[in-house]
């Protein structure tokens, strides 16, 4: 497996910044053939860094509604954070929910008519919620930003870092790094032997 290095950072900088940006536009920048940079990408898709490419879309050119952030407090008896924000991301007036450590949830939304209790009413459970803290927003910019970034893919196995030495492999669809063959084989194992147990 080819260790990624500063030139694929360079290029999923330029694709954050436009994902439409022509392979043969970033070869220019990076000092690569449009083909190399298209081979990169390609490996970066099959090692799960780009996930997908999207749009970034200004919902309030799109969307009436109010902008607020709500910072919920998952009750104990409720859902799991997980199944909760699952629920609030398939809500269109969801754009960003954000899970803190201690378990709450921040969620940037722009809520219809204006009406925070009746719209949460309507997309959550009343006995998934403890509490809810409203800000009202005047604005909201989203930058994410790779400054500073370094790769460090890690081991499905024994979660050390992925090198050069590693291996990927796909497993029901889903994508594995591993840091050497040892942990490939012995995570390939376990997963057969989970599945065969399942059955």
């Amino acid at each position: 497996m080819r260790e990624l290095d500063e030139t694929d950072l360079e290029i999923l900088q330029l694709l954050q910044s436009n994902a439409r940006r022509a392979y043969s536009d970033i070869a220019d920048v990076v000092g690569l053939s449009a083909p190399a940079v298209s081979d990169r990408v390609a490996k970066m898709q099959d090692m799960g860094v780009i996930n997908r490419f999207t749009l970034d879309i200004d919902r309030s050119q799109l969307q009436k509604g109010i902008p607020v952030l709500l910072t919920l407090d998952v009750a104990r008896e409720g859902p799991d954070v997980s199944a909760l924000r699952s629920t609030l991301l398939d809500d269109g007036a969801v754009e960003h929910v954000f899970t803190s450590a201690d378990g709450e949830l921040i969620v940037y939304a722009r809520v219809p008519d204006n009406d925070v209790s009746s719209w949460l009413a309507d997309t959550v459970a009343q006995d998934a919620i403890a509490d809810v803290e409203v800000t009202l927003l005047a604005a909201a910019d989203w930058s994410p930003d790779l400054g500073g970034a370094e790769f460090a893919l890690t081991c499905a196995q024994c979660e050390n870092t992925v090198d050069s030495e590693g291996t990927a492999v796909r497993i029901d669809g889903e994508l594995y790094q591993f840091c050497c063959q040892s942990c490939e084989a012995r995570f390939t194992e376990k997963y057969e032997q989970l599945q065969q147990g399942a059955d």
